[in-house]
Order: structure tokens, then sequence, then C-alpha cells
């Protein structure tokens, strides 16, 4: 498949989890807006920076979805080039496991889990928290990134209230 219609086609996918996420949190009250790269105004507001911001300072969950609206940029990239744009705190990377390891814990039941790590240690160590572009835009702008297991249901909410989970990528302590 031409790579340009694949990243499409899962920055799209992108936008059916961010409607699913967003009808989960408005199921648990929580006031929810969908902004896509791609225009879909049926599903989705476009993205626009300052609109997001409004949204967050109104008290509602912004949900980003199909990435930079660019094919050849990852997931990764957009959220952390959004993140930037929307002035976050921390860069929260929900994925299938627990934190950062020194490698994969699903084929290496050995694996060691890191509580914290510097971008630069990620990066040398090449241990895949996100890709490289993404880590160094964090870096470069101070942003933490926080990676904790989506399928945890705690791991999300104990993040939210400030309790210690996952792996937190940052500065040199």
């Amino acid at each position: 498949m031409d790579r340009a219609t694949a990243d499409y086609m899962g920055m799209l996918a992108t936008v059916m989890n961010a409607l699913a996420l967003m009808d989960a949190m408005e199921r648990m009250g929580l006031y929810t807006r969908v902004q896509s790269a791609i225009q879909m105004q049926s599903v989705a507001e476009p993205y626009i920076r300052r609109r997001a911001i409004r949204h967050m300072e109104k008290g509602r969950v912004v949900i980003l979805g199909a990435g930079t609206g660019n094919p050849y940029f990852s997931t990764d990239t957009a959220a952390a080039l959004r993140a930037m744009e929307i002035g976050a705190d921390v860069l929260i990377k929900a994925t299938k496991v627990d934190g950062v390891y020194d490698s994969d814990p699903l084929l290496n039941p050995d694996a060691t889990r890191f509580d914290q790590l510097t971008y630069m240690d990620a990066i040398n160590r090449r241990l895949q928290v996100m890709d490289s572009t993404a880590i160094s835009l964090c870096m470069d702008n101070h942003l933490p990134i926080l990676v904790l297991n989506l399928w945890d249901h705690e791991d999300l909410r104990q993040a939210l209230f400030g309790d210690k989970v996952g792996t937190l990528v940052s500065d040199p302590a």
C-alpha cells in the first residue's frame, strides 16, 4: 500500500478512537470535545489551537485526533507538537505496557522497568518510548512524557490525580 494512503487511514483510525474515548468520558460526566486535523465536521471540530485552549479554560477535555493531518508524521510527533501548541504540562503516552522497559516485557519476562529516564537516555538506549522526533521535541521544550498502561483502568486516573505511575521521561533531576 502507498505510504501516504496508509498514513491517512491511520489518522482516520485515531479519530474513531477519539470518538470512543469521548463517549466513555461523557458517560462519566466529563465535558468533552474532539478536534481533528482532518476536516470532518459531522463528528469532530476542526483543530484550532486557540479553540482547543479555550475549551480547556472552560474545563472541557479536548481530545485531538488525526495526527497533524499530514502523512509521514507519526502520532507520537503529532502528540508532542499539539502538546507544545496548547501549553500542556505533561504528555501522557498511554500504551500496552505499564512504563518503559529495557526490552519488550511482552517478549522478555526479565525486562526491567524504569521509573524515570532522561530524554537522552531514552534516545541513546533506543527504548522505543516514542519516535526520536517526538522525544527531541519534548526535550527541546522541557515537556515531560509519562508512559503508562492504557489497559489498566487505574493508571490514567492515578496519573491525573498526581500519583506516581508508569515511567516519567524528563530533564535530568
